[in-house]
Formats: structure tokens, sequence, C-alpha cells
């Protein structure tokens, strides 16, 4: 969307160079606006669009949907069932997650992304421990 706007300001910016010629003329002015958005965006939107992604080709992250699958990620809080659902962060961002095991998983633990659904991910205890606070005891 933002090259959209970008060709938009090209647009009012070649509208305002016909204004500062020809005050008075607004047919011209809006005719301008509008060929240079349209122009810009049919002929170079293209482009400048795969420039972008080619420049940060390194920098993405697999999809949603199966993509995130296999990555290991940190529990923010607690995650339990689809009643209790937790939070994990996932490629820099804070996401929703339920634990595929019958217990919580508490804050700090490492988890294993291993199915999505919707817009949460289901995540298991990447050692099969619980973490900090799983409610182990030390023997004396």
């Amino acid at each position: 969307m933002a090259f959209y706007a970008l060709f938009a300001a090209l647009g009012a910016f070649a509208a305002a160079v016909v204004a500062s010629v020809a005050p008075g003329a607004a047919a011209a002015q809006v005719a301008t606006a509008v060929g240079v958005a349209v122009a810009g965006t049919v002929l170079l939107r293209g482009r400048v669009s795969a420039a972008f992604a080619h420049h940060y080709e390194g920098d993405r992250v697999p999809g949603v949907h199966g993509g995130f699958v296999g990555q290991e990620v940190v529990t923010l809080d607690v995650v339990g069932d689809k009643a209790q659902v937790g939070h994990v962060q996932l490629a820099g961002e804070r996401w929703r997650a339920v634990s595929g095991a019958d217990t919580p998983i508490p804050p700090g633990t490492a988890v294993l992304v291993t199915a999505v659904e919707g817009t949460t991910l289901i995540v298991w205890p990447v050692d099969g421990h619980m973490g900090p606070g799983d409610g182990e005891t030390e023997s004396p």
C-alpha cells in the first residue's frame, strides 16, 4: 500500500508544479496528478516492489500457514489450553499460543511451534520439561 501512496504523492507534486506555472488551470492540475499517479503505479510499481523485495530477501521469515512450524520460541506468559491462551515471541512479534501438552507451560520456557490454527500457535516444550516453576521439587 505504501507504493500507492508514493505514486499519489508524486502525482500531487507534479500537479503542484503545474499549479505554479498555470495557477488557474485546475483541470490541467487534476489531469496531471491523476496521470502521474496512474502512470507510476502501472509502469514502476512492479519494479520498485521487486527491488525492495530483492534487497530485503534475507530478512524474510517463513509465512504463518505452516512456515512457523518447527520454530523454537520462548513463552512470555503462562500458555495453557484454549481457555487460557498465552503468548510467545516469534519473529519480533507477540503471538497468541496454546499448549499442545495437557498442562500449562510457564513463562520463560523454550517451546517448539508444532501447528498453526488461524493466528494462534500450538506449542510444546522443547526438552519435554515445563521450564522454571513446573511443579518439580528437589529431594533433600
